[in-house]
């Protein structure tokens, strides 16, 4: 299965339309604009369900090989960024929550600060926070990572050699950025709880941890638990296809890589934004 032979025509296509003259008119210039995107969804497509396909059928398949990839890049989106999500935890336990309580407390609102709080930090701003910092410390370097693989032909050789470039570079991506992403969005949620009700103590709000906790415990249910697991995976997948997919694809000189990592970037917060828009339809539904 080469890469070459899946993705040419949709890269053919792209590079037809950027040679093209420049529009005359806002319409031609929508036209066009509508054009690249119905490309871009295609082109994600079609590596989404070869992605699929090739961790399905080869699941088993040179685990020896692909397991240790696969712990590195849970190191890499995960164990590595423990420290600055620590950072980002008690950044957001002091300007959410702790003012969100102190608030809470003044207008003598505090028996909603559970459900606030689940509302706020473990359905919405948890699981997006990670998911952008993710993007940002190891979502580019897929694209850099990739991208230069493929403009020095790495790709090619490795397809030379009978190793399929899917299974190899964009597997083990995918699975360990979903664990990743996961296990982050977990520390950051406890954390930022953790830190909100320190900073709301240093306010002297008269809150004991016993009765903040309770209210949290009281505002989850099993569905936030699974909703949370499936969102955090789908922001991991859909960063790892994204940023895989610019990077294999798109750049075949050196100096294009940089403009797929832009557009890398821009395509993937829109793609996690969308995921958290239908997270919160299934949110209001149940």
């Amino acid at each position: 299965m080469r890469i070459g032979s899946l993705l040419i025509q949709e890269i053919s296509l792209s590079r037809f339309v950027q040679r093209l003259p420049s529009p005359l008119s806002f319409t031609q210039a929508v036209g066009r604009k509508l054009f690249f995107f119905l490309l871009t969804v295609q082109g994600l497509g079609a590596f989404s369900l070869i992605t699929l396909g090739v961790l399905v059928r080869k699941f088993k398949v040179a685990h020896h090989v692909v397991w240790p990839l696969v712990r590195r890049e849970i190191f890499r989106s995960g164990s590595r960024l423990l420290p600055m999500f620590l950072f980002m935890a008690v950044s957001l336990g002091l300007l959410v929550i702790g003012q969100t309580v102190s608030w809470l407390t003044r207008v003598g609102a505090i028996n909603f600060i559970g459900s606030i709080m689940v509302i706020v930090v473990v359905r919405e701003l948890g699981p997006l926070l990670a998911a952008l910092l993710v993007i940002a410390r190891v979502g580019t370097a897929n694209v850099v990572e990739l991208g230069t693989a493929r403009a020095l032909g790495e790709v090619e050789a490795l397809e030379a050699l009978g190793i399929d470039p899917i299974h190899y570079l964009v597997v083990p991506r995918v699975i360990g950025m979903a664990l990743g992403i996961f296990s982050l969005t977990v520390y950051l949620i406890i954390g930022a709880l953790v830190s909100g009700y320190l900073w709301a103590f240093l306010q002297d709000v008269p809150l004991r941890p016993g009765e903040y906790f309770r209210q949290i415990a009281g505002s989850l249910s099993y569905l936030d638990f699974v909703l949370l697991a499936l969102k955090t995976c789908a922001f991991g997948f859909i960063i790892a296809i994204v940023t895989c997919y610019h990077g294999l694809a798109q750049p075949l000189r050196l100096e294009e890589v940089s403009r797929a990592t832009v557009s890398a970037v821009a395509q993937t917060i829109i793609g996690c934004v969308l995921i958290d828009a239908v997270f919160i339809v299934l949110y209001l539904a149940a």
